[in-house]
């Protein structure tokens, strides 16, 4: 990769690998004011500097190969190690949020509004339960009326939680419940804009500045009143519900989102307010995750420190919603950034809350103790776009007797420790490696694990166990061992587990040759040790630190690991190998392979898992890991769903719904299903999905295909089947597969 450094006025640049020109001279320029020009009678992109007293730049190029030379931008304080951002305090009622602060966790009401009785008593109970922050839905004014009498009631019952008003379209209403609520929420997206159209705007200079003008003109009133009022604010960008005028200038992107909420951040600076947050929220984890990460950026670069609230949206429901959140709000809390949480769940409100809990200790904790290794430099890994670093999948060397290139999957692999005991029901050990069974042999299927680890090998007069393992050798699937098992019990075909001291002391040269290795590496080990692995063909690398340890951070020794891999033009496979405590609840197994290894999939670092739990339910491991390959955009091999988490804008009973709809549609691999109360965050909100099930008025569902309504006003007690005849009228049905 090409990086350098320049002054801040040249005429010319010329990189290593590209040669750029320019016709003139002309001042160096940010990527941080990226604005759109025409010139030549096209758009060209313009970056201006927004800071002269910077000199000097160090350049990179906006992706491998690229031309394109950028600055390389800071997005956290620290890339070896988790040390929390600094930010401001801002003070939400009499609960102060910032750096020097606890990790607030929050979350929002499901009742309707108007019924006050319902939501004093939903936020009860959710104070109950430890939130620290709620927020309630205000669409209209009636619903800002009732507000008055919820604060009031709850004061009376001795409940001073502060709490927040959704705010969605509709300034008038935010004006008259700042006068009772602690905070404001405000989506750039909807608040002064009209509703995205998805058109593709034309807009000259003169126009869009026009454009902020007005946004200005509708949004100066609230900021003026917060300061008057106390009250804080955030500003909350949604990937769903960027502007027309947003999206023809940036695209659908992690760039328009930072840009949209930076206009309404400019306008609060302006006027003198500093009492807000931000958020930039997206049903997809790593979109979620380049977009708070450009947003961090850009505030480094302004000299900005404002807090910031995590959570993804529309997360859905059960393991993928926790496993969704993990992977996005895990994976920045590692990095340091968060200061407040919301798990956004298709469930009651109360049940977000222990997730929320667990996501916030393992961020304190993570930075208190400045969990990480050893300084290095960090020179490949894309923090802003998602480019997968793909491993060499195994190819098929001449002699070999068994085909090894299915025990790794292109698109992400999942490992499973098995069990001697296990290998003593043969076909109950096929089905819970989801494999096919015809007469009793095992054959792939699309959901079949890969590759299994067996740390105990049968005895070799264990005829049956040795069959059982042969006929998984048969169909691709690999079988690794430790070094010790195979030498002395040794299994045909088996790839061997080593270690790097077993490498350096030769000791694997006791084995046939041709025989498959497979390394395991902690990542932070001294670079000589890790120079061993660059003499021998490993057919992949499991990156293992145990859970035991206490200051050294998994995600900051994988990402050591790769660093040292890219430098050294080694293409190994790493499948990621988290050893967790026995007997740990689902929820901290979910939560903790989510931020671990979630945390390097989104980042493109990473061929698969291997969650290792002793007395763990197998399925319920097996089911994770493709979760978490799902969850991370890498192998599908369920219904993805996009599922909102209800509120007070919410026409239907979402659980009931999205339980009807999952359970008849859950076995169609490939195809997206949003699944939305409403459509308040915008049709957009649905830009990963394929088919869209959309509140439209009471009773009635809107369906979509992507972001296009198809078909409106169907009674509710028929909706579900008329999303059934849409996704078979589009070809992507398919019958559920028949029990064996």
């Amino acid at each position: 990769m090409a990086t350098g450094a320049i002054p801040a006025s040249f005429s010319g640049l010329k990189g290593r690998e590209h040669g750029l020109g320019f016709a003139k001279s002309m001042d160096f320029v940010r990527i941080s004011d990226l604005q759109r020009v025409k010139f030549a009678k096209k758009k060209v992109l313009v970056i201006r500097n927004s800071n002269p007293g910077s000199e000097i730049a160090e350049l990179q190029p906006v992706s491998e190969g690229s031309a394109l030379l950028v600055p390389r931008q800071k997005y956290c304080e620290s890339l070896h190690k988790t040390v929390r951002r600094k930010t401001r305090t801002v003070m939400v009622g009499n609960v102060a949020i910032g750096s020097e602060h606890p990790i607030r966790i929050q979350t929002m009401t499901t009742s309707d509004t108007k019924d006050v009785a319902a939501t004093v008593d939903e936020v009860m109970r959710i104070a109950d339960r430890g939130a620290e922050i709620v927020r309630i839905t205000v669409q209209g004014k009636k619903e800002a009326d009732a507000c008055y009498e919820i604060k009031n009631s709850l004061v009376q019952k001795n409940y001073n939680i502060p709490l927040v008003a959704d705010i969605h379209f509709a300034p008038s209403v935010a004006m008259r419940v700042a006068e009772c609520f602690d905070k404001i929420r405000v989506n750039p997206g909807n608040f002064a804009d009209r509703r995205a159209q998805f058109e593709s705007l034309e807009y000259t200079e003169e126009e869009y500045q026009k454009e902020l003008e007005h946004i200005e003109q509708v949004f100066s009133p609230l900021v003026e009143k917060c300061k008057k009022y106390g009250r804080a604010m955030r500003i909350g960008t949604n990937h769903g519900s960027l502007s027309d005028r947003i999206m023809s200038y940036y695209g659908d992107s992690p760039r328009g989102m930072v840009e949209s909420a930076f206009e309404f951040a400019r306008i609060c600076r302006k006027l003198d307010y500093h009492n807000f947050v931000f958020s930039m929220k997206a049903s997809n984890p790593v979109v979620m995750v380049q977009a708070y990460r450009l947003l961090v950026a850009e505030m480094y670069v302004q000299g900005w420190d404002y807090p910031l609230h995590l959570g993804v949206t529309e997360a859905g429901e059960g393991e993928d919603g926790r496993m969704k959140s993990a992977i996005g709000i895990g994976t920045l809390l590692q990095d340091g950034l968060g200061d407040t949480i919301r798990v956004s769940l298709t469930e009651p409100p109360e049940e977000e809350i222990d997730p929320c809990r667990k996501l916030a200790n393992l961020g304190t904790r993570a930075a208190e103790l400045q969990q990480g290794v050893a300084p290095f430099e960090e020179k490949h890994r894309h923090y802003f776009d998602f480019q997968r670093r793909s491993g060499q999948l195994p190819v098929q060397k001449e002699g070999e007797e068994v085909d090894y290139r299915g025990v790794l999957h292109r698109d992400g692999s999942v490992l499973m420790s098995v069990s001697l005991d296990q290998l003593k029901t043969p076909e109950l050990l096929y089905r819970s490696l989801a494999a096919k069974l015809v007469v009793g042999m095992p054959f792939k299927d699309l959901a079949t694990v890969d590759s299994i680890l067996l740390r105990e090998l049968p005895p070799a007069d264990d005829n049956d166990a040795r069959l059982a393992l042969k006929r998984l050798v048969d169909i691709s699937m690999g079988v690794i061992t430790p070094l010790s098992e195979q030498l002395t019990k040794p299994l045909p075909n088996a790839m061997v587990l080593v270690n790097l001291k077993e490498l350096s002391t030769g000791a694997h040269k006791l084995l046939p040759e041709g025989t498959r290795l497979v390394v395991s590496v902690r990542g932070d080990e001294p670079h000589e040790e890790l120079e061993t692995i660059k003499s021998i063909d490993a057919t992949m690398l499991l990156h293992d630190l145990p859970y035991t340890e206490e200051k050294i951070s998994r995600v900051h020794a994988a990402r050591r690991l790769f660093e040292f891999l890219s430098d050294n033009d080694l293409n190994f496979p790493v499948i990621h190998h988290l050893q967790f405590p026995q007997a740990i609840h689902r929820d901290d197994l979910v939560i903790r392979a989510g931020s671990n290894a979630g945390a390097l999939l989104v980042d493109g670092l990473g061929d698969g898992v291997l969650l290792d739990a002793p007395n763990q339910d197998f399925d319920f491991l097996r089911n994770t890991s493709f979760n978490l390959l799902q969850g991370c955009r890498m192998r599908n091999t369920k219904t993805e769903y996009v599922s909102c988490p209800s509120c007070g804008r919410t026409l239907f009973d979402l659980q009931e719904i999205s339980a009807q709809i999952r359970e008849k549609t859950s076995h169609l691999p490939g195809v997206s299903i949003a699944i939305m109360g409403c459509i308040v965050n915008g049709p957009g909100e649905m830009a990963d999905a394929d088919f869209g099930y959309v509140g439209g008025a009471p009773g009635k569902i809107d369906l979509y295909v992507g972001k296009t309504v198809v078909k409106r006003g169907i009674a509710m007690e028929h909706a579900t089947d008329a999303l059934i005849q849409l996704i078979k009228d589009h070809g992507r049905w398919a019958d559920p597969p028949s029990e064996e």
